[in-house]
């Protein structure tokens, strides 16, 4: 690979198996979405917002199917996938998987099989915040499964210190245990340990916890919308810098096997990082590689292992 950053048109399999020959074992972290198993086929439409790139394709064509025939038929196109996947992570890497309630069941299962029960970190929960909709019980998060490669002498990066990886305590918190002002005006509380007395302040946030309920979904007509790119499932930028910044440091490499409208690649990139991405829809390869362009982010491009202009 002669440069920082890769981008190929091929499916996640065919990409990942020939990735196994330049990055063996040198994925830092892999971030996965997958189709959710809804059962439906899926189109791309142009609109407006801050992405200006020269797409040529049509309005609602197709941009990827999610049609299974079942969770069986899913599964089954997940396994050598995932497979592939687990080859390439470095040791003290991750792989993130973003589903929803239809398969994440299933999918924990598969992987626990594939990688081992003790790849097992944990699961985070985004609740996007569009609400409720409808009469009766209706699912409003999705979940992502977190699995790492072991290795007592690599271990693990979590960035929890990082100003923009803290949360804002709740009002109930506030108001119980933060209720000292200092000069300022900023409220914090104090504790004594071993005899010291430590200050702790509101502002200053707390440890990411496992549920995000801070980052709304592509919604039309709010702010966010303005990074819309007409991909369908498209996720907000946000969610995908707070996991980069997390779990990884400046010049890791951070790949994305069906980067779809390029949001994980584009913002690795912003961070320091090194991605590879691939996707096997020309739709989505066409949109991310305007996306970069549009950036003035560099890249190597790759069709059928070859290298190729995109």
């Amino acid at each position: 690979m002669t440069s920082s950053h890769l981008l190929a048109h091929a499916d996640a399999e065919e990409f990942l198996r020939a990735l196994c020959d330049i990055e063996p074992a040198g994925i830092d972290l892999c971030y996965v979405d997958p189709p959710f198993n809804v059962g439906s086929a899926f189109c791309a439409r142009k609109q407006k917002g801050e992405y200006r790139g020269k797409a040529r394709w049509s309005s609602g064509e197709l941009a990827y199917d999610d049609r299974w025939g079942g969770i069986e038929g899913f599964l089954r196109f997940l396994e050598p996938r995932l497979g592939a996947i687990w080859k390439v992570i470095a040791r003290g890497g991750m792989v993130w998987i973003h589903l929803d309630h239809r398969a994440v069941h299933e999918t924990k299962s598969l992987c626990d099989s594939l990688f081992g029960k003790d790849a097992w970190l944990g699961e985070v929960i985004w609740v996007p915040g569009n609400g409720a909709r409808g009469r009766g019980f209706s699912v409003t998060h999705q979940t992502l499964l977190i699995f790492g490669k072991r290795d007592r002498h690599r271990p693990f990066v979590w960035n929890d210190d990082h100003p923009t990886l803290r949360e804002a305590f709740a009002r109930t918190s506030l108001e119980m245990h933060f209720r000292a002002v200092d000069e300022n005006g900023r409220r914090y509380r104090e504790r004594v340990i071993a005899g010291k007395r430590y200050r702790y302040y509101a502002d200053e946030g707390r440890k990411l916890g496992s549920v995000w309920t801070d980052i709304p979904a592509m919604v039309a007509n709010t702010p966010i919308h303005r990074q819309g790119t007409g991909y369908p499932t498209q996720k907000p930028e946000r969610l995908l810098e707070r996991i980069i910044r997390w779990v990884t440091i400046p010049g890791a490499l951070v790949c994305d096997p069906m980067c779809g409208s390029g949001t994980t690649l584009v913002v690795a990139a912003r961070l320091g990082r090194r991605f590879v991405g691939s996707d096997k829809s020309p739709i989505a390869i066409e949109m991310t590689a305007n996306r970069l362009r549009s950036e003035g982010i560099e890249f190597e491009s790759w069709r059928n292992h070859q290298a190729t202009t995109l």
